[in-house]
């Protein structure tokens, strides 16, 4: 008798995350999971065609949803209209694509762009809608916040089984390297490699200040392939390390300078902005599912992940 299997189809399969999930199930695959990793040459994510033809292709009985136009800071600011459309869009598209082909559990990633702009923190699950997420990239803030609201109403209305996960920044091998593009540590890594590269001083937008949780792309890849497994709630959770972890973005960059053996000159550039100085989460939540989980610290995390950068500069696998 033949076993009935499951379906993972992960869009935004060839990304950080996705490479990921992809690494991690290579050493973790079960027998009744079959696990299809969709990249944008695959689909058109923002068309609702060719979503629910790779839908009816593949037949997903779960999905893990990474695909999103991302970027970091100066990546998105004024760039709100793009940025919120278009990931309204592509999120319509999979979460009605989940619905009409009625798969049994969809796992959206969020961001912690989401979060109120003025609140309390530690920031927990329940705080997520209490008030406008942050000026500077309130688009995209807006647009996954509504996968959150999207995923309460197919619920109520069909019984679906869609929720979320929050991860706090996320950074490893495959991350988008351009420093226009890119989140902090990629681009952070970028920039020290091409200072050492040419012997100039290496620049840190912001004054250093801002604190932030980190996650590394594999911790975060055994913490998806455990929700899409054993995760059974609507509500979104949490995913970043213990608040003692926090670090600020320039102990971030000394451990990236350290870990290139950077000896050259180091310039703040005040006149740029920082952002929010604090986005700290809580994972109280998660704790209470996976006390145990045991996160890479952000030293190893970035040691490992600029020796990836350093092997792989000249191959195709980096986006720079």
């Amino acid at each position: 008798m033949d076993m009935e299997k499951n379906v993972i189809l992960v869009t935004g399969g060839s990304g950080l995350v996705g490479n990921g999930i992809q690494k991690v199930i290579n050493g973790d695959q079960r027998e009744d999971e079959e696990w299809i990793f969709l990249s944008s040459k695959d689909a058109n994510l923002l068309s609702k065609e060719e979503t629910f033809a790779v839908f009816e292709k593949y037949k997903p009985t779960h999905v893990i949803h990474l695909a999103a136009l991302v970027g970091g800071l100066y990546a998105i600011m004024g760039k709100n209209c793009e940025f919120f459309r278009k990931n309204m869009k592509m999120n319509d598209n999979i979460l009605e694509a989940s619905h009409k082909t009625k798969v049994k559990k969809l796992v959206s990633c969020l961001s912690s762009s989401i979060f109120p702009h003025k609140t309390s923190y530690p920031i927990d699950e329940t705080m997520v809608h209490d008030g406008p997420p942050h000026p500077s990239f309130f688009g995209y803030g807006y647009a996954k916040r509504m996968v959150d609201v999207l995923n309460k109403a197919y619920n109520e209305e069909y019984g679906c089984l869609f929720t979320s996960v929050l991860p706090c920044n996320i950074f490893g091998p495959h991350d988008n390297f351009n420093p226009l593009q890119s989140q902090v540590i990629p681009g952070l890594i970028s920039k020290a490699y091409e200072a050492k590269k040419n012997g100039t001083a290496f620049e840190i937008w912001g004054t250093g200040a801002a604190q932030r949780q980190f996650i590394y792309s594999l911790d975060l890849a055994k913490l998806f392939i455990w929700a899409v497994r054993e995760y059974q709630e609507i509500e979104p959770i949490i995913f970043a390390p213990d608040l003692e972890d926090e670090v600020s973005i320039k102990d971030v960059a000394m451990m990236i300078l350290e870990a290139f053996e950077f000896k050259g000159e180091v310039k703040f550039l005040t006149d740029k902005g920082d952002g929010p100085l604090k986005k700290t989460a809580s994972n109280a939540k998660l704790r209470t599912y996976l006390p145990q989980f045991q996160f890479t610290s952000t030293r190893q995390a970035i040691k490992e992940t600029v020796q990836w950068y350093i092997d792989n500069y000249h191959t195709e696998h980096i986006r720079k």
